[in-house]
């Protein structure tokens, strides 16, 4: 069987190119006679990759030198701890509550001090994203909590909220690096690789470098204190060398398209394909408010649950894989994080185009 098109949420489709690269080094890898799975972390080849990796991130995005840049384990998901338990030092931290993940998070900045949820879109299924403009912030706040980008509902925060000058903490897993970003509007940005980077076991935090210090909650363990991890460059511990080496990959091959800026200019054109089909199904409906969508992931129904398994099924059988929404949402979902080819919507939309019409 050939490559499908592969719509998953995460772990997600990677550049052919890189997957390509990489297995020409897997043996390997430049010389040394062993694989990158193989190699110390502690060698002069890794520290050229996890070096350059960094480097080539940093002119991605456009780090200034007051923000570290950090290669963790753990998934974005233990970075719901790890946020309070760095910088919750006033005990009081404010939420918005966009989906799943953001409520998680919440809920885990519960255990350490007074979360609170300041606005919510859960009264309509986390279908848009509620209006930041002028929000009870707390004036004792540690910081402003979002998910940027939020996978299972396919809302996107367009505009940052006003955080009435707090810093702003945004997890930003299903849109890291998928259109410009000015950093120095975060105080920290954080995301796991595997939804539009690399394979699932590497989040990456970067963080203002004056949030880096010893003044963590009482019990916080060594892991998980960003200082730990920054004065070591990543390198306290194994880190997860071979997402990192796969990631750095990624940002040649981004730098390759033409930066952030080029790679945005693709991802609406491609989305764009897929919602103006959405608007002018008569079977298919997006479940998102036009200006909130996401320009990774497209949440969409049938209003038939036989319908929707029947459009998977099939797809499937067409190399259209994973478009099954999440089993909390039901419906379908498209991801079409950078590495999904404008050509794989079109099939996408071809599709859909061929199912309404059979089932009318």
């Amino acid at each position: 069987m050939g490559r499908v098109y592969n719509f998953s949420a995460g772990p997600a489709v990677l550049p052919e190119e890189v997957l390509a690269e990489a297995a020409a080094e897997m043996l390997d890898y430049r010389g040394v006679g062993m694989s990158v799975m193989e190699m110390s972390h502690r060698s002069k080849p890794f520290a050229e990759i996890i070096e350059t990796a960094e480097a080539d991130l940093r002119e991605l995005i456009g780090i200034p030198d007051n923000y570290k840049v950090l290669f963790l384990q753990g998934g974005a998901s233990q970075q719901f701890a790890a946020v309070p338990m760095n910088l919750m030092r006033n005990r009081v931290a404010d939420y918005i509550i966009t989906g799943s993940w953001a409520k998680k998070a919440w809920k885990e900045g519960k255990i350490y001090g007074d979360a609170r949820a300041i606005a919510s879109s859960e009264d309509e299924t986390f279908s848009y994203i509620p209006d930041c403009s002028d929000l009870p912030i707390s004036e004792d706040a540690d910081y402003v909590y979002i998910c940027e980008n939020n996978t299972i509902y396919g809302t996107k925060f367009h505009t940052l909220p006003n955080t009435k000058g707090k810093d702003l903490v945004a997890d930003v897993s299903s849109c890291f690096l998928s259109e410009p970003v000015d950093i120095t509007k975060y105080a920290v940005m954080y995301g796991g690789a595997q939804k539009n980077i690399g394979p699932a076991g590497v989040v990456i935090d970067i963080i203002r470098e004056d949030l880096i210090t010893d003044d963590v909650l009482e019990g916080t363990p060594t892991m998980l204190k960003w200082k730990t991890q920054a004065d070591a460059d990543s390198l306290y511990n194994t880190p997860p060398a071979y997402g990192i080496y796969i990631c750095g990959k990624v940002f040649k091959w981004l730098k390759d398209q033409g930066g952030l800026e080029a790679i945005g200019k693709r991802n609406e054109e491609k989305a764009a394909i897929l919602y103006d089909y959405l608007d002018q199904s008569k079977l298919f409906k997006g479940t998102v408010r036009k200006e909130d969508r996401s320009l990774m992931n497209v949440p969409f129904v049938t209003g038939s649950d036989e319908l929707d398994a029947a459009f998977v099924a099939e797809a499937k059988e067409a190399g259209l894989v994973n478009l099954k929404g999440h089993r909390s949402v039901g419906g379908m979902r498209a991801s079409i994080y950078n590495a999904m080819p404008k050509a794989g919507v079109e099939k996408l939309v071809e599709f859909m185009d061929g199912f309404e019409k059979a089932h009318a």
